[in-house]
Parts: C-alpha cells; sequence; structure tokens
C-alpha cells in the first residue's frame, strides 16, 4: 500500500446507511447523499489484510452509540467488519457544527476577512477530526488525508438533525 503515489491502492466502489442510522429531513438526506458521492468519486480505502487493489462496499450503521464499518468485497462478500466509537469525535464534531453556524450566519453580514478567518478556523476543525479519524482506523483501514476528510464529512453529516 502506498499512499505516497497511490499505486496497489483500493477504493470504495458503494456506501450505504444502514436503517440503524435513521432518515433525516430531505436537507440532511440531500448533504448525506452528497457526502456518500464525494467519497466515493475519489477515495483510497485499503482494509488491513484485503487484496491490494481491492474495491470495496462499505456499509455504516450504528451499535451502542459506534459507528461500524462493514466491509465487503465488490461481490458483496463479506471481509471485515470494525467497530469504532464516537466519543473521542464528540467534541470536534460539536465544535464543527459550531463553527459552520458561524460561517453561515457571518456570509448574511460579515467582511470577507471575517467570512475568511471563519472558514480557515472550520478548515482546521475538520483536518483535526479527519487526524483522529485516520489515528482510530490505524491497523484496520489505511486511508489518505483526503478520504479521512471525505469520511469526517458523512460521520459529521450523520450527526446533523436538521
Amino acid at each position: 500500500m502506498s499512499e505516497a503515489d497511490g499505486t496497489g491502492d483500493g477504493h470504495l466502489i458503494d456506501v450505504e446507511l444502514d436503517d440503524t442510522i435513521g432518515r433525516a429531513t430531505p436537507d440532511v438526506e440531500h448533504e448525506r447523499a452528497v457526502a456518500i458521492f464525494d467519497l466515493i468519486e475519489e477515495n483510497v480505502f485499503n482494509p488491513v489484510g484485503a487484496p491490494q487493489g481491492g474495491r470495496f462496499k462499505l456499509k455504516l450503521s450504528l451499535a451502542d452509540k459506534r459507528l461500524v464499518f462493514d466491509i465487503r468485497d465488490e461481490n458483496d462478500a463479506p471481509l471485515v467488519a470494525h467497530i469504532l466509537s464516537l466519543t473521542p469525535f464528540r467534541r470536534v464534531i460539536k465544535d464543527y457544527f459550531l463553527i459552520c453556524d458561524s460561517y453561515y450566519e457571518a456570509i448574511r453580514s460579515a467582511t470577507p476577512q471575517h467570512i475568511e478567518a471563519i472558514d480557515m478556523g472550520r478548515r482546521g476543525i475538520h483536518n483535526d477530526g479527519s487526524q483522529t479519524l485516520m489515528e482510530r482506523l490505524k491497523g484496520k483501514i489505511d486511508v489518505d488525508l483526503d478520504t479521512a476528510r471525505r469520511l469526517f464529512t458523512l460521520i459529521c453529516v450523520l450527526h446533523w438533525r436538521s
């Protein structure tokens, strides 16, 4: 697996949300669909022990306030499931939503410099969440930073209720 040059990298070809995730408002469902589309469009996803260069399907579900990564091959044969506690993400997700609210409020009335400063903070918090995700997946699933960012976006959208 080579993150540096992209050779031999596997990737996701499908991401599905289990019924345990629950449904949300049409706007939130749209954001979830966009996050999934972006993730599938471009990603590096290598479950440890799976064939290099594989094509994988990911089904996300919730069990006891934990996020379950059910990974399958392209023929839908089960490969591995990993369960991640969402506790390490609670604060960063809360901070991310708060700064996103500030950003959307600033767009209406703030100066371009103020909007840019808030956006830089938003990206920084998003990067922190993405790094946390990479650390939590270490030894289970190898992803590059861009894929971790897209996965973190999806995790945030899963928490977005309205």
